[in-house]
Parts: structure tokens; C-alpha cells; sequence
């Protein structure tokens, strides 16, 4: 009788060994690494411009002009912010630059809404004409027609208000594009069956397609409003006051006119960061909106 732990154990030995053997080695997946350090390369060099100027905003004037450049946060931020809020009454600069950001975004998706549900739900002859001139307006963005446009504000007297500020930028030919292709994807039926129930095309629109299209319009609405928030040549345009002036606007006064006096970078990115604020948490709070939105579109 062969002792425990004698041929029997040999062979078990002998079986894993060469299994070991045999098993083929995890090779490093390359690829995925070059991709990932693409990746972290662009992260960096996109957000190191951001992180200097937060840096610079924390810093004293001399600490800003010394060289080697310093990049790390210094002990001034508190004192730069609060005169950069006062210099350039930042508060009510927000505000307006608020108030016209709202107001474009909502008055794009709402007309967009609008103009999009009149062309997919609408048989009216020359509907596919009315689609295709709204949509060659994206040619005609508003520099190229910012002298007829100033004269029509003008005219109605919107000149340094809300209206001037917000009406002219309401109009979205990439908006009703959207929201056409979304309507497009859904069933016909939809529609049959909430006529049939009694619905009007307004109670259509407000029951069903407004709750389908949430994502959409998030994702809409980030966009827009960002959009409206970075406007700098029309609100330069269309303001005289400093009470009606923007954010954006409001930080090119900080940087002196003669060209004898240092500009202070310090207090000017302190502003600069401070402008950067509300859109960033606009699209912090919406991002998971926004991102449902772009894969529902995409389908």
C-alpha cells in the first residue's frame, strides 16, 4: 500500500507545474495605456491655464511680475476678490449677465419648441422651404448682421435694457434642428391616439411632448446658457450704462487704458474667476441632464 502523499501527490505536482507552465502571461495592454495617457495629457493642458489663473488671483501684484513665475497659491485671495467686487461692482454685472443668460436660453427652447413642433406635426405647403431657410440662418450668426439688428433695437428703443440684451439672441436655428429630429423619432401612433383621447395640439405638445423632450431641453439649456453667459460683442454693443453692463464686459474695464500703468493681474483674474462661477455650476448641477440629453439625440 503506497504511503499518503507518495505517487498520487507527485503526479498532482507534476499537472499544476506544467499547467503553470502552459498558462499563457498577461501581456500590458498598450493601447489602452497610450489612449489613456492622450487623455490625461489634453486634461492637463487644457486645465492648467485655469489653474494659473486661479493661482495669479491669489497672489500680490509683485508676486504676480516676479520671475521665475510662482505657481503655486498665495496668501492674497480674499484681498484681491473683494476689490475686484468692488472695482468692477461685480454684483450687478452678474446679475445682468444672469438675467441675459436665462433669457436666451429660455426664449431659444421655448421658440425652438415651437417652430419645431409647427414643422413635424404641420402639413402646410412649403414646410421643408421653412425648415431649410431657418436652418441657413446658422450662416448669419450675429456679427454678420449686427448693424441691422442694432439698428432695429434701436429703433424700438431696447438700447441699454433686458430686452435689447436677450430678444435678438433668441432665435436658434441649431435648437428647432434638435428638437425636430427628437419629434421625428417619435411613434406616429402617439400623436393618433392623443387625438383621438380629445388633446389639441397645444395639450399634445404641453401632456406629452414636453415630458418626453426634459433631457433634450437640459441639455439645451447648458449649452444656451453658456452661450448667453460668454456674449461679449453685442452686450458691448448694445449697453451705455455701467448699471446695464454684463460680467463678461465688466472685466475688460479692469484693465487700464494707457498703457503707462501696469495692468493688475491679479485683481483682473480674481474677476475673471469669479465670472467663471455661475456657468460652471450651471453645468456641474446639470451635468447628468446634459449628458442624457446628448445620447438621447445621438439615438
Amino acid at each position: 500500500m503506497a504511503p499518503p502523499g507518495g505517487a498520487g501527490s507527485l503526479v498532482v505536482r507534476a499537472e499544476a507545474t506544467l499547467a503553470t507552465r502552459e498558462a499563457p502571461r498577461h501581456r500590458p495592454d498598450w493601447n489602452s495605456r497610450v489612449a489613456h495617457g492622450i487623455l490625461l495629457a489634453a486634461v492637463v493642458v487644457l486645465a492648467f491655464p485655469l489653474y494659473y489663473a486661479f493661482v495669479i488671483s491669489t497672489q500680490s501684484l509683485a508676486e504676480v511680475t516676479s520671475l521665475p513665475p510662482k505657481l503655486f497659491p498665495s496668501s492674497s485671495m480674499l484681498q484681491n476678490y473683494a476689490e475686484a467686487w468692488e472695482r468692477a461692482k461685480m454684483g450687478r454685472m452678474l446679475v445682468n449677465s444672469g438675467v441675459m443668460a436665462l433669457g436666451i436660453a429660455l426664449g431659444k427652447i421655448s421658440i425652438s419648441l415651437l417652430s419645431a413642433f409647427a414643422i413635424v406635426y404641420f402639413n402646410f405647403r412649403g414646410k421643408q422651404f421653412v425648415f431649410w431657410m431657418i436652418f441657413v440662418t446658422l450662416m448669419l450668426p450675429v456679427p454678420v448682421r449686427i448693424v441691422s439688428t442694432y439698428q432695429v433695437i434701436s429703433v424700438l428703443g431696447w438700447v441699454d435694457t433686458y430686452w435689447g440684451l436677450t430678444v435678438p439672441l433668441m432665435a436658434s436655428a441649431t435648437g428647432t434642428f434638435l428638437f425636430r429630429q427628437f419629434f421625428q423619432t417619435i411613434p406616429d401612433a402617439m400623436a393618433e391616439a392623443a387625438q383621438l383621447d380629445g388633446a389639441g395640439p397645444m395639450r399634445f405638445l404641453w401632456s406629452f411632448l414636453l415630458p418626453l423632450s426634459k433631457a433634450n431641453m437640459a441639455a439645451l439649456f447648458v449649452i444656451l446658457f453658456v452661450y448667453g453667459w460668454n456674449e461679449y460683442l453685442w452686450p458691448l454693443l448694445v449697453t451705455n450704462s455701467p448699471e446695464m453692463r454684463t460680467a463678461v464686459v465688466g472685466i475688460e474695464a479692469l484693465v487700464p487704458r494707457s498703457g503707462s500703468q501696469l495692468p493688475e493681474w491679479n485683481i483682473i483674474m480674481a474677476a475673471a474667476m469669479m465670472v467663471l462661477v455661475p456657468p460652471v455650476a450651471v453645468i456641474l448641477i446639470m451635468q447628468r441632464w446634459f449628458v442624457k440629453g446628448l445620447v438621447e439625440t445621438e439615438k
